[in-house]
């Protein structure tokens, strides 16, 4: 039946993401005849061909590998524009914000927001005006790595004004609950929270706008992937190959979406020992590079473990404003200075 071919074809993820096929919204019908099962498959203007190659050849795997299928057909349809519009939901900007980068990770635990913190500390040290939007409504950590307190105000036209320590303006769901409070949100309500985040808060006149992104590639990274204009989005990750996997699957979902990969970030690279100075690989070493080379997008740099990085992130004090003249400081700077070349020569190539 129609039910049991759509329940089998939740199985199949679209290219990139966490998320299926049916719940993305691309299946427009299931007819089942006696000569096989054909599944209509709605594409819009901007799918890859790449793309509708694999969603279809998973498709005719999934649904052919059933008891009782004798053929499986698939036919792709564009799908019209609506009237006046385009067929994918606008992507906006954001008034007063030059430019707009998410840092995400394929799985947790590889120092994501840390990076993402340091990161716009880098750029503000540069003499950027930047800001940090925590989008990890779950798991939400920057409000403790920048330590404004709580104060959030609201305007009189009803939107939210972000705190700001050390030159960088930010928010954070945990602003907003108290620290042993768990975020238990369904999907819908956590997407309504980012584009509030986005759209409703007083950002200002912004150089650089930080998207600390949840871990992983599903509904959340893909609501702000489709409702925002992104310039780019970078890679954070460790060297082992547990890791490296999933950073596939984070260039990936950026490619899917045509957001431009600004580089990949290896986290945890190694630890240099305190009294004897000898460098300790824990988790290998090189993977980042490698992978980014082999996924033929930038390697940004490597970030080691130090003892300053923690303590940085545990008393509000991030080891750039901490720290400034220490070597991972540095390679912060030197990492966020890349990253503002890069879009600033493709701003200059756009306006050629």
């Amino acid at each position: 039946t129609p039910q049991e071919i759509l329940a089998e074809l939740k199985k199949v993820r679209y290219p990139g993401f966490t998320r299926d096929i049916v719940s993305f919204g691309i299946i427009k019908d299931v007819e089942v005849a006696q000569t096989g099962v054909t599944v209509i498959v709605t594409a819009t203007p901007n799918t890859k061909p790449e793309t509708l190659t694999q969603i279809s050849a998973d498709i005719e795997r999934t649904v052919g590998a059933m008891a009782g299928v004798p053929a499986i057909k698939v036919e792709i349809e564009q799908a019209a524009p609506p009237r006046g519009g385009s067929a994918m939901p606008s992507r906006r900007t954001i008034p007063g914000v030059e430019h707009v980068i998410a840092v995400a990770s394929g799985k947790g635990g590889v120092g994501k927001s840390t990076v993402a913190v340091n990161l716009a500390l880098a750029m503000a040290a540069l003499g950027m005006r930047v800001g940090l939007m925590d989008a990890d409504v779950y798991g939400p950590s920057v409000a403790m790595m920048v330590g404004a307190g709580r104060q959030v105000r609201v305007t009189s036209q009803r939107r939210i004004v972000p705190l700001e320590r050390f030159g960088l303006r930010y928010i954070s769901m945990a602003l907003f609950v108290g620290d042993d409070t768990a975020v238990i949100w369904r999907g819908p309500m956590v997407t309504k929270l980012e584009s509030e985040f986005l759209f409703n808060v007083e950002w200002g006149n912004l150089d650089y706008l930080i998207l600390d992104l949840p871990p992983g590639t599903g509904d959340a990274q893909l609501t702000i992937t489709q409702r925002v204009v992104l310039d780019g989005g970078v890679i954070v990750t460790t060297p082992q190959e547990i890791a490296l996997l999933d950073v596939k699957r984070g260039v990936a979902m950026f490619q899917q979406v045509e957001v431009p990969v600004l580089g990949v970030i290896e986290n945890m690279s190694y630890y240099l020992c305190g009294k004897c100075g000898h460098r300790h690989e824990i988790f290998a070493h090189g993977g980042g590079a490698r992978f980014a080379s082999a996924l033929n997008v930038p390697f940004l740099g490597e970030i080691p473990i130090v003892r300053q990085i923690r303590d940085g992130g545990d008393t509000a004090n991030p080891i750039v404003v901490a720290e400034p003249g220490h070597p991972v400081s540095a390679t912060f700077k030197t990492i966020a200075a890349a990253i503002i070349t890069r879009l600033a020569q493709s701003t200059v190539d756009q306006q050629a």
